[in-house]
């Protein structure tokens, strides 16, 4: 009978479950309700009777819950929201609208924001570890000196987007095309990029040595002065691509440049002259007019 109840209370939440504040609402709820129930068989009531009697002491909770979702959607339902040092780990702001959003130093870890529109927003020294991004607007938003391990931005849109100076260990990049998005001086050493394309995306002086880049496509790409040991470039497309060294070129870093693996790789004539230049292994590269 516990289990029927259980489930009665389930099915009243459903279409209220992904709000954070509402799940605490529920289990409140279920526990006065489990203690109704056994006071009522303490009573000498049979389970039905306990049971029936214990769900209509609810009442009407759906205005409720309305509240509950309404207040928590207008919360940042709202242009220009300031959360400078907020505390907000696992908050659901999934579909908000946070344009110009301020998030400086703020508290976000496990948050979700999917299908939120952030465009404009500023997180600075922010702890932003395990947020999900997934089909959320971040055109032109500032990610600087944060903390984004463990985020996933799986279909959003990144156009104009900053990442610059952050660490975006285990960070998961799928389904994305990245326009004129700025990776400079990041740790991307561990970061997962699956069936992403690269359009002006900058990559100046970030850690990517081991990465696994096989298959992608990068279009006026700039990896000047990163670090690339042992990249796999395998199978990808590169047209206009940069590989600058920080210096003037040194036994060093052309060294380091033959531990890329090109194989299989598609380039224009000029991206690969000059690593031609530069003495990189370029067997089994293919040569394509530049688009």
């Amino acid at each position: 009978m516990k289990m029927k109840l259980k489930t009665h209370i389930d099915e009243i939440f459903g279409s209220y479950a992904y709000l954070s504040n509402v799940k605490e609402l529920k289990e409140e709820l279920l526990a006065d309700l489990l203690e109704r129930y056994n006071e009522l068989m303490d009573e000498g009531k049979d389970e039905e009777t306990a049971l029936q009697m214990t769900i209509e002491s609810i009442g009407d909770i759906e205005e409720t819950l309305r509240e509950v979702s309404d207040n928590n959607q207008s919360y940042v339902n709202n242009s220009n929201p300031d959360f400078t040092a907020s505390n907000l780990p696992d908050s659901d702001f999934a579909g908000v609208n946070a344009r110009n959003g301020k998030f400086t130093a703020a508290s976000l870890k496990g948050t979700d924001f999917s299908g939120a529109d952030l465009t404009g927003s500023t997180f600075k020294a922010s702890d932003v570890r395990e947020v999900k991004f997934d089909g959320a607007n971040l055109t032109n938003c500032t990610f600087t000196v944060s903390d984004l391990k463990g985020t996933s931005y799986r279909r959003a849109i990144l156009s104009g987007t900053s990442f610059d100076k952050s660490a975006l260990e285990d960070a998961k990049f799928i389904d994305v095309s990245l326009q004129n998005v700025n990776m400079n001086m990041c740790d991307l050493r561990k970061t997962i990029f699956d069936n992403c394309d690269f359009k002006g995306v900058s990559f100046k002086y970030s850690d990517l040595r081991g990465a696994n880049l096989e298959g992608l496509t990068f279009i006026g790409v700039k990896f000047d002065g990163a670090g690339l040991k042992d990249v796999s470039f395998k199978n990808a497309t590169l047209i206009n691509v940069t590989f600058k060294a920080a210096f003037s070129l040194t036994n060093k870093y052309y060294r380091t440049l033959n531990t890329i693996n090109f194989e299989g790789a598609r380039m224009d004539k000029l991206t690969y002259a000059v690593l031609k230049g530069m003495n990189t292994n370029l067997s089994n590269v293919e040569l394509i007019d530049q688009i």
